[in-house]
């Protein structure tokens, strides 16, 4: 609501004229004031000081004889920002360039992976290996809600793996129409459900979009007006998320959403020690794993560790692409590059 602008705009119109009302000036600032407010009219309807302004404006209108039909006071030149560009100029659809603008200086990001079997790195650098069977919130705040399916590795294993993730991008008033995306194992599409690329036929629908950089194995999608970037990989029969999202958007929830593994990690109940399978494991069925890991995860690090747990348990060498994939995508995802690696 813009408002205030147009308070703004009339006081400095009239500035000069105070002390003599009644001047066809006075009416033409008035004019362009009840215009200013009426363009605003729609996004502005709950808000007080605009139906006060509303009011005020009639008021002064018969008090001074003005006619509605009229010429309008020309606009006062606004000064320059600091960067030379006025708010209205900037893509409201463009989180980094409106965060700028805002606050003066670029948005703090935040990470979040699950992957394997599965494994979650939270928003918070914890890193947890999970049971989760059934359907559990990675996301749900104002903008996002991400939910993953997970499925047991194999007939009567205790470990699962994601099969299916469904992502849905809130509605967004001038950016984007509310948007689905589903990947479930050896179905990675390039489109949304509804068939599109993008965020629809808004203003800044193009600040929402998907595109395919590895055919059927790995999907990234941007939406620029959260300042967010997600990729989905297939490794084996694993699907894995990876997330990189600003900061104030991450914490835009209420106490009600509460259950997000991105953001509180796994449930206790829901936690499996991945120093256990390996220890029940033979010592050559283990040592074999570590050797297929340390090929592509060189640092023992709790990639490396996740790895090696998911080999051993699911018996697919395959899983070592999952670990290396999330890793990946870490590198690209993670604002500071010290956090990379999670010792345990």
């Amino acid at each position: 609501c813009k408002i205030l602008r147009c308070n703004s705009e009339y006081v400095a119109a009239t500035l000069s004229l105070r002390g003599s009302p009644h001047t066809a000036a006075y009416c033409s600032a008035l004019r362009s004031y009840s215009h200013c407010t009426r363009k605003t009219a729609r996004t502005c309807r709950g808000d007080l000081a605009y139906h006060s302004a509303v009011h005020g404006i009639e008021d002064l209108m018969i008090q001074n004889n003005c006619s509605k039909d009229g010429p309008t006071a020309p606009p006062r030149a606004r000064p320059p920002d600091p960067n030379h560009q006025s708010f209205e100029a900037l893509d409201i659809c463009d989180y980094e360039k409106s965060f700028l603008h805002r606050h003066g200086r670029s948005p703090s990001y935040q990470h979040c992976a699950a992957f394997g079997d599965p494994h979650i790195r939270t928003f918070q650098h914890e890193f947890h290996t999970c049971r989760v069977e059934g359907s559990w919130p990675l996301l749900d705040n104002d903008y996002l809600f991400v939910q993953a399916t997970s499925s047991p590795v194999a007939k009567g294993s205790n470990a699962t793996v994601t099969s299916k993730l469904t992502i849905i991008f809130k509605n967004m008033k001038e950016c984007i129409e509310q948007k689905v995306y589903q990947a479930e194992l050896d179905n990675l599409p390039a489109a949304f459900e509804d068939g599109s690329v993008n965020g629809g036929e808004r203003p800044g629908g193009s600040s929402l979009a998907i595109r395919e950089l590895q055919p059927g194995h790995h999907v990234e999608i941007r939406a620029d007006y959260i300042g967010t970037t997600i990729a989905v990989r297939q490794a084996g029969r694993q699907l894995s998320f990876s997330i990189r999202a600003a900061e104030e958007v991450t914490r835009a929830f209420t106490e009600e959403q509460d259950l997000q593994l991105c953001v509180g990690g796994c449930p206790l109940s829901q936690r499996i020690s991945r120093s256990e399978c390996c220890h029940r494991a033979g010592h050559q069925q283990a040592e074999a794993a570590r050797a297929l890991c340390k090929e592509l995860l060189p640092v023992e690090d709790v990639y490396f560790q996740s790895c090696v747990f998911d080999v051993v348990t699911s018996g697919d060498a395959n899983f070592t692409m999952a670990a290396h994939g999330a890793l990946e995508d870490a590198k690209v995802f993670l604002p500071n590059a010290e956090e990379l690696h999670i010792f345990q």
